[in-house]
């Protein structure tokens, strides 16, 4: 006669046989090792790709002059030589000496300073993919989604053209935003002042990530200035000659940049020949007058009363309409930008995939991958096959499309209450919830979805029968 405990052993062999990927995995492994292989492995094939030489790229003529004499102790040249995103490469400056330790030349130097971008990406990417996970998401998802955040196709362009700051200001940006999502507004004021002092372009972060704190606000507001400035003020002081330049060589070799992929476009003019720095750019358009002057406002202005009309009562909402905001604010930037190009993008992709994955828990990054593919087709292959006009419809199709349809669902967007608790999602007492019937990745270990019985994703190995 067969025994108890033996029954209940096989009992237990045949439950663990039939369990998901997921429940065979140990918790660390799952949590932490995979993705970070993962997302390591990603990132290294796009550096690979994408750093193989500084040449002919804006990092030559931009980034590398100032960094040359930062390895030389020579800080006034230094200061006095930053381009624009000079901040980015001050809070960088450790890794200008890293070559130096075994000799290395300027494709070491090129390397080393984009190392901490890339870095950046890869701990989002496994952020997102712990958070997915926790949300029930199978594991084809929580891959996707990293991938997206560790190495996809605009982050490697961004790469081969020479700004991998643009990666590390939209992870701050994201990063600020989840921190905020988490009630935490010193937290989320700094890496708002570190994304504005790695590029001036994340001051539009500013009022999407403060509107989603339920407090702390001025203090938010008052830890990113203090970041910034300490990183700026140098660069205020020195007088950052590198810009100027930049703008004057750009402007003596065809005048204002002016791409197609953004709203101005079609008020250009094809009378004239359009020179760019390798030659004659067939079917390009003049822009008007003063346009420059107009656009470069309305990239802050517009997502700030864009906030401001939705700020009534956007506490009652659930907090991951901040990240779907914060996906519009930056997509806004490329729209309304006259110097648009492929990697603008990145940004706003990094904020699509993180409200993807904390609205649509369970479920592919769809709309992300959407997303992504619809910039590289459109910026990034089109502009090589069609005219530039036709180019410029395809981009506006798609992005105004997803720009009235993310408004439209943040104007329309209800508060769902939890169904025990009763406290909506994104306030005091269901703050950080997603929904109904799950717990984000904050709010404790334990998740429950509707279509599941509850299982704990953290380190512990053991599962429930």
């Amino acid at each position: 006669m067969t025994s108890l405990p033996l029954l209940e052993r096989n009992h237990a062999v045949v439950q663990f046989k039939s369990r998901s990927l997921p429940d065979r995995l140990p918790g660390v492994f799952l949590e932490f090792v995979l993705p970070a292989l993962l997302a390591a492995a990603a990132a290294l094939v796009m550096a690979w790709v994408a750093l193989r030489t500084p040449a002919f790229s804006d990092y030559e003529v931009e980034a590398e002059p100032p960094l040359r004499a930062l390895q030389r102790l020579d800080f006034d040249q230094f200061f006095g030589s930053l381009p624009a995103y000079g901040g980015s490469l001050v809070m960088r400056s450790p890794f200008a000496f890293a070559p130096q330790a075994w000799g290395g030349g300027a494709l070491a130097l090129y390397r080393s300073m984009a190392f901490p971008c890339v870095l950046a990406g890869v701990v989002l990417g496994v952020t997102m993919w712990r958070r997915a996970l926790a949300a029930g998401t199978r594991l084809r998802g929580c891959a996707i989604a990293l991938l997206l955040c560790a190495a996809n196709p605009l982050s490697l362009r961004a790469l081969e053209i020479g700004h991998p700051e643009e990666i590390l200001g939209g992870v701050l940006c994201v990063a600020a935003a989840l921190a905020a999502g988490a009630r935490r507004p010193a937290l989320a004021g700094v890496l708002l002042g570190l994304a504005v002092a790695n590029k001036p372009w994340a001051v539009i972060a500013v009022a999407p990530v403060i509107l989603m704190l339920p407090f702390g606000r001025w203090r938010a507001a008052v830890f990113a200035g203090g970041v910034a400035g300490l990183f700026l003020l140098p660069l205020m002081l020195a007088g950052g000659a590198g810009a100027a330049q930049v703008h004057a060589t750009a402007m003596s070799s065809g005048g204002v940049i002016f791409q197609p992929w953004q709203v101005w476009w079609y008020l250009g003019d094809h009378g004239n020949v359009v020179v760019g720095l390798y030659g004659a750019k067939p079917g390009f358009r003049t822009p008007p007058g003063g346009i420059g002057e107009l656009a470069r406002p309305l990239v802050v202005l517009v997502p700030i009363a864009i906030c401001v009309a939705l700020g009534r009562g956007f506490r009652d909402r659930p907090w991951h309409d901040g990240l779907l905001l914060l996906a519009v604010a930056l997509l806004l930037r490329c729209l309304l930008d006259p110097w648009n190009v492929v990697y603008y993008e990145v940004p706003f992709l990094l904020a699509l995939v993180a409200w993807e994955i904390h609205a649509r828990p369970g479920l592919l990054p769809s709309v992300s991958v959407g997303a992504t593919l619809a910039c590289w087709v459109s910026l990034g292959e089109l502009p090589a096959m069609v005219s530039p006009d036709l180019s410029a419809a395809i981009f506006l199709g798609w992005s105004v499309s997803f720009v009235l349809m993310a408004l439209r669902h943040l104007h329309t967007s209800r508060t769902v209450r939890h169904p025990e608790t009763g406290h909506a999602p994104g306030t005091a007492g269901g703050h950080g919830t997603g929904r109904d019937g799950e717990s984000s990745y904050l709010a404790g270990r334990t998740i429950s979805t509707p279509m599941e019985r509850p299982r704990t994703v953290a380190g512990d190995v053991s599962r429930t029968s």
